[in-house]
């Protein structure tokens, strides 16, 4: 019986031995495992099912919205209010807390699914031998040692070592991220420079049969599989916290430290200077501790973030996660793959090369629009019958077919192989009618591609005799191969013998396109009649030896996946922004390079190219090192992708990315911001990613980073905004307390509360809605290490702002004293209706003193004329709808109550309404002077 450790290094030795071996390696033979034996199989090895790691359960991840460091200060701060005798605001700031809490919840519930998308990629049931015959059985039931029998459109269930072929492709995309199907045969293989994914007689679990059949062995099942060790790596990276939710961590101490020293400052005063009884000062420095909490902060953030979401999704950039938004802009590396990201991942020919000249193809996609060029003239099949017979033999001596756009695919669509795809679309720019051609020459034989000849050939009947034969053979493959086995030459129309000095023209023009990353097939033609000597009479007869000799070489077709063009300028922007980017792809080195210089990607004339097999090699110090110059990463496997990220990120970068297959999961987990591709992205990245780009365009991440960027800056400037207003809240309290009692409290705690949870909030939320500023990705990322609340805002919302607005609040109470016969020496007593308008008009002048200050924070140091003073409507919302609150609880009897306000006379109105123009005024001066600092040092 065959024993675990038997399989253990099976993947290691099993595509070396030849097909006949693989039954004795496997412990199995032709007629396949016995039932007896599969059952115990079975019980030895466990079922070929995709195992799920236990998530945390859901009322975990409800309840984890309560307790961040912001909330569990807010639920401190509102028990402290009940301790202080202010339910009404205990009561306040707790729901304030929990709706926060629910809504949060409800934008960031993405229960991970990866694992169970995983699992999806597995077919219900498979094809095998068992006990000498063929039966249907469950995929999970699947064993090590199964004789597996595949067909074309069918998945493949578990990683198994072919035995048989015929004309086998696999689409193995899932797992490699690269679109074009992989040959597949069943001889041993004896090559060293190879990964897993590479191997030709080895297919994998999660790939599906795109064309022919075959019978392979079963050597490795469910968590075993490449496919199992993308979901185990899936399932162990750990969520970790977003730069931002550290940052509000850092924010919530940096609060509490505010809040706790001014709480005791006043404390003491009122103790040691106002002679308070003790009670009453610790009841009142509480109130000023639940005071300087900007209790309206962490609702405006989630809902900032969540309005930074609906801006992306118009940019293309679905967001997942809230905090993610920000993650984006201080993103310092995008790692990103190739194909279908920055390329169109529409195979395109761009050159065709003759004996004679090299004509240029215009026009890039699936769609036929475009012209074969040669200097300043169009060239058509009529026009040139070289070109005519190049692009009939390659069109078809093809399999693949184009479905044009419809209802439910608004793009082009390629059935089979894209790279034989793009010959039909030249052959359409050439003139020719693809059906036409396939009429007047059917097809009545096939030689299959394989991997040894690296050439393919099609036979096909004549309707009209050419040469005096009346069938045609057309070869297309690799160049080097191909022209070898040509005798003969086409130029201008006539056959001429072949020189030495022809082939070497040809490969040195192969070369030249190889290098620059290009696709180049050789097409060759040769004309059977059935008297020929050398041709057998029976169709079944023709084998390659026979056929693929004496050809006529016609010329090359030159393809390649072009770049999107929109690419070129993300690039670019990238660059500006301080963002390198590492080009992660499945596809060749050369290829990648060539792809990669093209849109600058690299600047260097030889960045380093390191193959999926040198960096298996590489210690984790050589691939830091590597890291930190212009690198690209070539034919890698999953686990590599998961490890430069990793390694990235040690080294302190914040990583994006990008991917659509299931191999791209690991990395797309582990990152800082993982992206996968809307379109051509599975179900397991999309799951596995943060944010998910609906366009599938490169482009689109430079305009989600510009918008994280500019939400982070909107979260500062909302900071700002809300902090501004904490000093004139603070001041009436510290004018009654150092004038020992002679200035009546001219604020009270309620009235702060209606500042803070009321008329601030909306036009807080309208800062978060500020476009971004002109020049943000000319800077570099941020600065992990420079804190939210830095100095810069400190300085201006409390020595700037700060002081500028407590001495216009205080100076409106001492105002409304004034004109109602009251000196500073003998002010109205509290509880006087006197007191309570003054101290309605000291709250309306912190609303109005912030009406001036929203405006401001709108941008640093740019004029706010220049960006539009009313264009963001919902600021504008926002201070017209706080002027109405503001006469709603001046003039409803129960809201005076309950915030002990009543309402002002005309006078006040003016004194008001001069406020805002002022706070303006003097900011604009500030920015002004800025900005000629700032230029003088330029």
């Amino acid at each position: 019986m065959a024993t675990e450790d038997d399989f253990k290094t099976m993947d290691q030795i099993i595509y070396r031995v030849a097909a006949k071996q693989v039954y004795d390696q496997l412990k199995t033979n032709q007629d396949g495992l016995s039932s007896e034996e599969a059952k115990e199989r079975l019980q030895q090895f466990g079922k070929n099912t995709i195992k799920e790691k236990q998530g945390r359960p859901l009322y975990l991840q409800f309840l984890s919205n309560f307790i961040s460091m912001m909330a569990i200060l807010l639920w401190i701060s509102g028990g402290i209010a009940f301790v202080a005798k202010m339910p009404e605001l205990g009561v306040a700031v707790w729901c304030v807390n929990i709706i926060n809490g629910i809504f949060s919840f409800i934008q960031e519930y993405k229960a991970s699914k990866a694992t169970e998308a995983l699992k999806s990629m597995l077919a219900s049931y498979a094809r095998v031998i068992r006990d000498g015959k063929e039966v249907q059985i469950l995929t999970d039931e699947l064993v090590p040692g199964d004789v597996m029998l595949i067909t074309e459109g069918e998945k493949i269930s578990a990683d198994a070592r072919l035995i048989e072929a015929s004309d086998l492709q696999v689409n193995q995309s899932a797992l490699t991220g690269e679109s074009n199907p992989v040959r597949k045969f069943s001889d041993a293989i004896h090559r060293n420079d190879l990964t897993n994914l590479e191997i030709a007689n080895l297919i994998f679990t999660g790939s599906t049969v795109s064309s022919g059949s075959g019978k392979a062995v079963v050597f490795k099942t469910g968590m075993d599989t490449e496919l199992g060790k993308i979901a185990g790596l899936t399932q162990n990276v750990t969520d970790e916290q977003s730069p931002l939710q550290k940052e509000l961590n850092r924010l919530t101490k940096q609060i509490s430290i505010i809040a706790l020293t001014f709480g005791f400052i006043f404390f003491v005063l009122a103790v040691f200077f106002v002679k308070d009884p003790v009670a009453e000062s610790f009841i009142f420095a509480l109130g000023m501790i639940v005071a300087f909490i900007p209790e309206g902060l962490l609702p405006t953030v989630t809902l900032a973030l969540a309005r930074g979401v609906q801006r992306m999704v118009k940019k293309n950039a679905l967001v997942k996660n809230l905090s993610s938004v920000e993650t984006l802009g201080c993103t310092t590396v995008i790692c990103t793959d190739k194909t279908g990201t920055l390329t169109q991942n529409e195979m395109t020919v761009n050159h065709l090369w003759l004996p004679d000249k090299e004509l240029e193809v215009t026009g890039t996609g699936y769609a036929p629009k475009g012209e074969i060029i040669d200097g300043d003239h169009k060239i058509t099949f009529k026009t040139n019958p070289d070109v005519n017979l190049l692009l009939t033999a390659a069109s078809l001596c093809s399999n693949a077919r184009i479905l044009p756009p419809d209802e439910k695919n608004p793009r082009y669509t390629v059935l089979g192989d894209p790279t034989e795809a793009c010959l039909g679309v030249v052959a359409e720019k050439a003139g020719l009618r693809l059906e036409n051609i396939q009429n007047e020459q059917p097809r009545i034989r096939e030689l299959h591609f394989d991997s040894r000849r690296k050439r393919m050939t099609t036979i096909h009947q004549l309707n009209k005799p050419i040469h005096g034969k009346n069938r045609v053979a057309y070869t297309k493959g690799a160049p080097k191969e191909l022209i070898e086995l040509c005798e003969n030459v086409l130029i201008n129309g006539q056959i001429q013998p072949i020189t030495d000095d022809m082939k070497k023209k040809a490969m040195t023009a192969n070369d030249s396109y190889a290098r620059q990353g290009l696709r180049v097939l050789a097409v060759a033609v040769r004309y059977l009649g059935l008297d020929d000597q050398d041709i057998p009479t029976s169709l079944s007869a023709y084998t390659p030896e026979i056929i693929e000799q004496k050809m006529t070489f016609i010329g090359l077709v030159v393809m390649a996946d072009p770049p999107r063009p929109e690419v070129k300028e993300a690039v670019q922007k990238c660059h500006q922004a301080g963002i390198r980017i590492v080009m992660i792809t499945g596809d060749y080195g050369l290829t990648a390079e060539s792809i990669a210089k093209r849109i600058g990607i690299v600047t260097g004339d030889h960045p380093r190219v390191i193959s999926g097999l040198e960096l298996e090699g590489m210690s984790d110090d050589q691939l830091k090192n590597a890291l930190k110059d212009e690198v690209i990463f070539a034919r890698v496997a999953p686990e590599q992708k998961y490890r430069v990220v990793d390694n990235l990120q040690q080294l302190g970068e914040v990583v994006a990315v990008t991917g659509d297959g299931v191999n791209d999961a690991p990395a797309l987990k582990k990152a800082d911001i993982g992206v996968a591709m809307g379109i051509t992205g599975t179900d397991v990245a999309k799951e596995a990613a943060d944010m998910i780009l609906t366009d599938d365009n490169f482009a689109s991440i430079v305009h989600a980073v510009e918008q994280g960027r500019a939400a982070y800056n909107n979260i500062r400037k909302f900071l700002l905004y809300i902090l501004n207003s904490n000093v004139p809240e603070a001041a009436p309290s510290m004018a009654f307390l150092l004038s020992k009692g002679a200035i009546p409290l001219p604020l009270t705690i309620m009235q702060i509360l209606f500042i803070d949870l009321g008329t601030d909030l909306i036009p807080a939320l309208g800062l978060g809605s500020e476009k971004p500023e002109a020049g943000i990705m000319n800077k570099p990322p941020r600065n992990l290490k420079e804190p939210l609340l830095n100095r810069t805002i400190l300085i201006k919302a409390f020595f700037w702002y700060g002081i500028l607005e407590s001495i216009v609040s205080l100076s409106a109470y001492f105002f409304v004293n004034s004109i109602n016969g009251f000196s500073l020496g003998n002010l109205a007593e509290e509880g006087s209706a006197t007191y309570i308008t003054a101290t309605t008009m000291t709250l309306a002048a912190i609303v109005f003193c912030q009406i001036g200050a929203v405006m401001n924070c709108r941008t640093e140091n740019e004029s706010v004329f220049k960006i539009g003073f009313l264009k963001n409507v919902t600021i504008n919302a926002g201070i017209i709808l706080e002027v109405i609150l503001l006469l709603v609880i001046m003039h409803v009897p129960l809201l005076q109550k309950v915030f002990g306000t009543a309402p002002i006379g005309v006078q006040s109105w003016i004194f008001l309404i001069c406020i805002p123009p002022i706070i303006l005024a003097i900011e604009e001066i500030r920015k002004a002077i800025s900005r000629r600092i700032v230029q003088t040092h330029k």
